[in-house]
């Protein structure tokens, strides 16, 4: 199988390449490694990528045409099947409170060349990013993908919501089949310095206070990012006509247990800094993955006392801690 995968310089993109890679797919990898975050931490992600057999690479923004469509061309070029994995977006709850700009510029006109030049180029079919966040603060115990999603608490997550609606559109009018993935606090190594292990080790290590939100009472359902690829190459596998999944954990944390087991992995207490809840953040979250165990054959293998030691050995090893 060939497949377009866009953000694949990105965390989720890199480990799902590696996973694709491993599988005997052929990759063409499509990414403009930005720098949001540490652009030195993807280009060491994109050499480990570039140097495997099977993977090409396309180094360019998502609205900018000509590179997207030479990337199809590549994709529509080769033999049997072909597919789109789109996981190339503007991250960041609170990144979004602040530059909206970038939102409505990747996650709504990216997703829109993206999913066009699907349907131009008749790919046989799409899977994409969506996440957790489209279902808002909701204080539901198992959130299903049957709920009503329509109080979003960020702009991030209103483009999330936004390209499972054009998605929908696109199938009804034009046939092309599409699965929307709804991730659940996905971690792990070579994770974003901007999310809450990565700050949390980091801080721990150089002896600094953490900043806890929400005064600690929040709640995530963390899924360790090994898990999330499974999911996704089992939705590009699968090829569904049109459905939305969550992949999560399927097990809620208390965010104080979580922290409990990177200070076990790091080998110190965390002096805390208790706050109150940051603007477009949510209380908390919880999946159910039914509809995943039953559609994709997912099942979630890595609990966080696992996962988290794996990342902050990770961590250690990357940054000679």
């Amino acid at each position: 199988m060939r497949v377009l995968l866009t953000g694949c310089a990105g965390f989720i993109g890199f480990h799902t390449a590696v996973r694709m890679l491993d599988a005997g797919y052929e990759v063409i990898g499509y990414d403009n490694v930005n720098a949001y975050y540490d652009a030195a931490l993807k280009e060491r992600r994109l050499s480990q990528l570039e140097a495997r057999d099977g993977f090409s690479f396309h180094r360019a923004e998502l609205c900018d045409g000509p590179a997207l469509d030479k990337a199809f061309a590549e994709l529509m070029s080769g033999c049997g099947d072909n597919r789109v994995c789109h996981l190339a977006a503007q991250a960041g709850v609170r990144h979004s409170i602040d530059h909206p700009g970038d939102f409505i510029r990747d996650n709504l006109s990216g997703f829109h060349e993206v999913i066009e030049r699907c349907r131009r180029f008749e790919v046989q079919g799409l899977v994409y990013a969506s996440t957790s966040s489209v279902y808002g603060d909701q204080e539901v115990d198992g959130l299903t993908e049957t709920l009503r999603t329509e109080s979003q608490a960020s702009l991030y997550a209103m483009t999330k919501k936004s390209n499972e609606l054009q998605a929908g559109v696109y199938h009804r009018l034009y046939d092309l089949k599409a699965t929307g993935l709804r991730f659940f606090t996905v971690y792990g190594p070579w994770g974003r310095p901007d999310m809450a292990l990565f700050l949390f080790t980091d801080a721990i290590l150089e002896g600094r206070p953490i900043k806890v939100f929400g005064q600690g009472q929040m709640q995530r359902d963390f899924t360790f990012v090994d898990d999330i690829t499974s999911g996704v190459v089992a939705a590009v596998e699968k090829n569904y006509e049109h459905e939305i999944i969550n992949l999560g954990r399927g097990q809620t944390e208390q965010l104080m247990d979580f922290i409990a087991h990177i200070e076990r992995a790091c080998g110190k207490e965390a002096e805390k800094q208790f706050l109150p809840m940051q603007l477009g953040d949510v209380q908390r979250t919880s999946a159910d993955i039914s509809k995943a165990r039953r559609m994709l054959g997912y099942q979630p293998m890595t609990s966080i006392a696992e996962g988290v030691p794996r990342f902050v050995e990770w961590f250690r090893d990357y940054y000679d801690r």
